[in-house]
C-alpha cells in the first residue's frame, strides 16, 4: 500500500486549494472576513508568489474608541468593520476585489461585512440578493443599540 502525504493545512482544514487556485488566477486582490469568538476582521489581501501581503486590515476593536456598545460580532459591527476596510484599501490604491471564503461558510456577518465593503467603493462581484435587511444592518434587532451612521461619518473623516 503506497502512503500519500496530505497537505497539513488541507489536513487542518484551513485552505481549500481547488478554491485558492482558481482564486489566484484571477490575479485580484481579495478580501477575507475572519468573526471569532468576540470580534470581527476584514482584510484586503494582493495574491504574491511568495506569499499574500496585506493591503488593508480593519478589526472591530476599532469601534470600540469610537463609542461602541455591545457585540463587536453583531451584523451592524461586520458592516462597519467591513466598511472601514474599504476605505482603507481605496486610500491603498485598491479598485476591486473578490471575497475568499475558504473553507468557511457564507454567512449573514460575512455578507453584511462585504455590503460594508461595497458601499465603501470597492467593486466586488456580489449579488445584492444576499445581503442582509438594512434594519439587521442599522442594528434595529438589537438590544443595546448604536448610531451607525455617526460612526460611518467619522470613519469617512478619518479614514482618507
Amino acid at each position: 500500500m503506497a502512503y500519500s502525504k496530505i497537505l497539513r493545512r488541507l489536513r487542518e482544514e484551513k485552505t481549500n486549494y481547488r478554491k485558492r487556485g482558481t482564486m489566484l488566477m484571477g490575479k485580484r486582490d481579495f478580501i477575507t472576513v475572519n468573526i471569532s469568538n468576540e470580534n470581527t476582521q476584514v482584510q484586503v489581501l494582493k495574491p504574491g508568489m511568495t506569499g499574500d501581503t496585506v493591503v488593508a486590515s480593519a478589526h472591530s476593536r476599532y469601534l470600540l474608541e469610537k463609542g461602541w456598545k455591545g457585540s463587536r460580532k453583531s451584523i451592524s459591527a461586520a458592516y462597519l468593520t467591513g466598511y472601514l476596510a474599504g476605505k482603507k484599501a481605496l486610500g491603498k490604491g485598491a479598485k476591486d476585489a473578490i471575497l475568499y471564503t475558504g473553507t468557511k461558510r457564507y454567512t449573514q456577518r460575512m455578507a453584511a461585512a462585504l455590503k460594508g465593503v461595497i458601499d465603501a467603493g470597492l467593486e466586488v462581484p456580489a449579488n445584492s440578493e444576499t445581503f442582509p435587511a438594512d434594519e439587521r444592518i442599522n442594528g434595529e434587532h438589537l438590544t443595546v443599540k448604536n448610531e451607525i451612521s455617526k460612526i460611518k461619518s467619522t470613519i469617512d473623516s478619518e479614514v482618507k
